[in-house]
Parts: structure tokens; sequence; C-alpha cells
């Protein structure tokens, strides 16, 4: 394992892990693993001398030869995950568009590539693929292995409806050199499960293809399918072409108690890609009926807008033994109500109803603390209790002095600070200026209502003598 760290194209440090194999044969050093650390990137000590580096969906797990190896390793990788998480690095985005590089020259074998991505907790590898981070297994678990594998491929070249068990097992201790009276129990129901998982993968729609643990590892079959993306939903099974295929890996189980519903963003993100690339993708578990099934029905309630019985009679025409198990279907009802509530966050009818209820029982967050008056204007009903407010004009008119540099700035505030309201504030060296404009201003102020109160007088004085000529006439 190599940690390689360099400045990207935004000047910041980063880090990715090189799974290099070497050959003292000829000296050579090949490259069997890329691993780029985002900003995701999480480090597991498994408890038995190795650790797991878990990033965008991927999970690879490393046995160092020794503890101070083990120590530098960690070292050297918590140092460059604090960096991703830092800087924010995630997939898509500008940073660590070297790793491409490294990617182009991924050389080793194929059973060194399985190596290098080889899971914990799997229960069926490929043929030629490693079996590794598990407890010694006792000589029948052994032997049962060894005849799975040795099983399929006797399956596969027969006519299945021309044989019989008794002639499948007869030629698989010709093989295998032993009797196997003892498994004779164990081996009728392993050539039941095969047959389950024999029958080519389902195609649902042009891009997605439903299948088995068995569809996943026919390499014929998924390469004549033109199949390039694998969408893994199972943790008991292993990816068997690691770098021929693309892998994405729902590591769960067929249980009541298991969560599918939140992978369903990640897994319609997936088979989205495979279609946008022009190929196809297998989605697949165990037999092909729960979970995979699950995962695609989802796929095709968000990807068309179907509701959940439209989606599952579709999947179900097209693969007859489609049956997820109660707790999935319980998660596709939900999941139909989250994707009837995003709709509806778009619908027109249903904002303006919703901004109509806000206008109606809501009252504005700002109110105006008076109403303002009118500029410029005077105002009767405002006598003697504050002064009339200038005009805009009157404001605006350039001031007699004979310096261009000198200004006086006047603020009227009517809502804001209703005490500093009149306030002159002035960047001169000459007040007196702006008190004679203000001066003035008063003055004209008070000659307007004088002339209005003495023409008030002289009307009334002139409707008091018309009504004592009346009275004397």
């Amino acid at each position: 394992m190599v940690v390689i760290s360099t400045n990207g194209r935004q000047d910041t440090e980063e880090s990715l892990v090189l799974g290099m194999d070497c050959s003292p044969a000829d000296s050579s050093c090949l490259v069997g693993l890329v691993l780029p650390l985002w900003s995701d990137s999480v480090i597991h000590l498994d408890g038995d001398g190795g650790f797991s580096v878990s990033t965008d969906n991927r999970v690879h797990v490393f046995k160092p030869v020794s503890v101070q190896a083990m120590w530098s390793a960690l070292q050297s990788l918590h140092k460059a995950c604090e960096v991703a998480r830092c800087h924010n690095y995630f997939p898509g985005s500008l940073f660590l568009t070297w790793v491409s590089y490294y990617q182009s020259r991924v050389s080793s074998d194929q059973s060194r590539i399985n190596e290098w991505n080889a899971m914990q907790d799997v229960q069926s590898h490929h043929a030629d693929g490693p079996v590794l981070f598990s407890d010694v297994p006792t000589e029948r678990e052994r032997m049962e292995r060894l005849i799975n594998t040795r099983l399929r491929e006797i399956m596969m070249q027969k006519d299945l409806e021309n044989v019989t068990c008794k002639e499948i097992r007869t030629e698989l201790e010709v093989h295998m050199v032993c009797n196997l009276c003892e498994f004779k129990e164990y081996i009728d129901n392993e050539m039941i499960l095969i047959l389950g998982q024999m029958d080519s993968p389902t195609e649902i729609f042009n891009h997605v293809y439903l299948g088995s643990e068995w569809n996943a590892s026919n390499l014929e079959e998924l390469q004549d399918s033109g199949v390039m993306y694998i969408l893994n939903v199972t943790r008991e099974i292993d990816n068997f072409f690691p770098g021929v295929f693309e892998y994405h890996n729902i590591r769960v189980y067929d249980e009541e108690a298991t969560d599918l519903l939140a992978y369903w963003n990640d897994t319609y993100k997936f088979i989205s890609r495979a279609k946008k690339a022009g190929a196809k993708c297998l989605v697949h578990c165990k037999m092909g009926v729960s979970r995979s099934a699950s995962t695609v029905i989802a796929y095709a309630m968000k990807e068309y807008g179907w509701d959940l019985e439209r989606a599952f009679d579709h999947v179900k025409e097209q693969r007859a033994v489609t049956k997820p198990n109660p707790s999935f279907m319980r998660q596709l009802e939900e999941y139909q109500g989250i994707l009837l509530a995003s709709k509806q966050r778009h619908n027109k009818l249903w904002r303006s109803h919703s901004d109509s209820d806000l206008s109606e029982h809501h009252e504005p967050l700002c109110k105006p603390a008076r109403q303002p008056h009118t500029v410029g204007r005077f105002d009767p009903c405002n006598q003697g209790n504050s002064p009339a407010v200038p005009t805009l004009q009157e404001l605006l008119q350039p001031l007699e002095t004979p310096s261009d540099t000198e200004q006086v700035v006047r603020s009227v505030s009517e809502c804001g600070n209703p005490s500093s309201a009149g306030k002159v504030v002035w960047s001169s060296s000459q007040p007196n200026t702006t008190v004679n404009q203000e001066n003035k201003l008063n003055t004209n102020q008070e000659t307007r209502t004088e002339a209005q109160l003495t023409s008030t007088t002289r009307d009334q004085s002139a409707a008091t003598g018309d009504q004592s000529v009346g009275s004397s006439q």
C-alpha cells in the first residue's frame, strides 16, 4: 500500500491510496488498486491486525505485515483524511482530477485485483477469488465450498432437462476424486438453489436488468448483454469481476430490520449514471426476488413518476418471482409518500394557496412608525403641533457660498428617529449660511400663515356685514 499526496488544481494537498503488486521474479511493480481519499473517508480497525478504508461507497481491507507498518499507515491515512474533510473534497468536483492518470495504469492480473477488492463477511466467492479475512474454516466447510464451485461448473455444462440429480452427484465425485455420500443432502439443496438462479437476468427496462448471484458470476452472459454496471444489493456475495465492471455495493441482509430505503437515493444515481453512459446495469441479490427487486421498483417510481402499484406490477410482470419482504413493501409505501411530497413542493397551485394563507393570517413584519407628511405642502390640521416640512426643492437648493468645496448636508428623518427630524448636519466652517437658510424658510412659512389668517378674518367680517344689512332692512 502506497499513499501519494500532491498539490491539486486548487493548490491544496490531495491524497490517494495505491495498491502495488510487486513480483520478485522479474522485479516488476504493477498497480492493482486506486483509491481516492474524499471527505467522507472513514478508517476502522478490524481487531485482527488490519483496518478498512471506506469512501464513496467503496470499502477496502488492508492487512499490514507488522505493527510498525500499521502504525505508519494509519498516521498517513488519518492526516490525509483530515485534509480532505477540511477542504470538503467530494467526487465530481475539481479536486483529485489527477487520479485518472493512475486509474488508466491499473495493470495487475485479475486474481490480484480481486484480492485488493476482497470484502469481509462474504460467503459466496468467485472460483478464482481469494478467501480472506475469515477464521480458519473447518474441514467440512472447505469441502462444502469446493462442492459448490464444482457443482456450478457441472450444471452449466449439462442439459438439465435430461439429467438426474444422481448423475450430477456421480460426476461430481469423479471430479473431486472422493466419496460424497455424507454430503447428499447438501448437494441436493445446492442444486435446487443453483437451478433457481440459473435463469437469464430479466430485462426490466432497456438499461436495467434484474438477476441473481448466478447472473452476476457469469462473465460471458454479462458481456453479451452489454452490462457495464453492477449494483450488488447483498452483504454475503462478493464482487466477482472488480476491474472489469463498475460496482456499487449495498451491503445489507434480507431481513425485516434492514433499512433499504436509506440507500435508494444512491442506487437511483448509480443506475442513472449507467443510463447516461449508454450502458446497462445489472441489479442483483441472492435470488433476485426481494432486495434487488425492491430497489428496481423504487427506481421505477422515481424515474418514471409511477405509483407503487404500477411500478410493482411492471416489475412483477417482467420477473414473476418478484416478492419483496413485508418490511421492504412498507418502505416502498413510505418512499411513495416522499416522492409525492417532493412533487407537490413544485406545484404552482399548492404554492399559491400557501402564499395566500400566509398573507391572510400573518401581519407584516415591518410597519411604518407613523404616517409620513406631505412634503412641501401646508397642513392646516397640523398648526401648532410640529413645524411644516420644507419642500424637496428647498432642501436641494444650492447654497449661496463662494466655496465649491464646502457642502452642507441636511437630513430629515420622520420614521427612524423623530427627535432628529429637522436637524442640520454640516461639514462647512460657515454655519451662519445654513442658519440664514433656515430663517428664510421659517419667515416664508409665517408669512403664508399670516396671509391665510388675514384672508379668513376679512371673509368673516364681510359675512357679518351682510347679516347686519339684512336685519336693518
